[in-house]
């Protein structure tokens, strides 16, 4: 995957529209994994909500995975508007879910379309919006003897390093933006097979 826009980090928004209440929670995501964890959290905080709509957009293109939930509300109006906030504003890996409490007034679909749209976007303008490099993973394992050469070359580049120690040697997982992948192999290859 090249490069791509999500947002930084965990946002919200509120607001009432004739009586109900809506609460807009994003996310930043990896995976669809990661909507699990995010939804859990969303029925701690509300375990009397009667609608948690929600969509989550992952990866770009043709590895494009998406899914829009209109959680009990009327056919396409609450998850698609939400996820649609989402591609308007260029982004992907990127949860949003809106939490409705019934006030006592109808909406109709097209009051509910405007206020699902409404909390995705107002928790979208809550957060920040960032590039985001795809990254690389490189492991490899190495002789203590060997810890001399290597660990400089790390520390030198600031490279991302995580070490293990194993009885016959060292683990090393390097992380890296993909760009950089080769390059960053090469300042090792003397030494080690990836």
């Amino acid at each position: 995957m090249s490069a791509f826009r999500t947002i930084r980090k965990v946002s919200t928004s509120f607001f009432k529209e004739k009586g109900s209440k809506f609460y807009g929670y994003a996310f930043p995501i990896q995976s669809k994994e990661d909507v699990k964890g995010c939804l859990e959290k969303i029925k701690t905080e509300h375990p009397k909500a009667r609608h948690i709509c929600s969509a989550f957009l992952l990866g770009v293109g043709d590895d494009e995975y998406y899914i829009a939930n209109d959680d009990g509300e009327p056919a396409n109006s609450a998850g698609p508007p939400i996820l649609g906030q989402i591609r308007s504003v260029g982004i992907t890996n990127t949860y949003i879910a809106i939490v409705r409490y019934f006030g006592g007034t109808k909406l109709g679909v097209g009051g509910l379309i405007q206020a699902y749209k409404l909390g995705a976007s107002l928790a979208l303008e809550a957060n920040q919006i960032i590039e985001v490099e795809p990254q690389a993973n490189l492991s490899f394992k190495i002789s203590f003897e060997l810890m001399g050469i290597i660990l400089p070359i790390i520390d030198k580049n600031n490279l991302k390093a995580k070490i293990e120690n194993l009885s016959d040697g060292v683990q090393i997982n390097l992380q890296t933006d993909k760009k950089d992948e080769s390059r960053v192999k090469g300042m090792f290859e003397r030494w080690v097979e990836f």
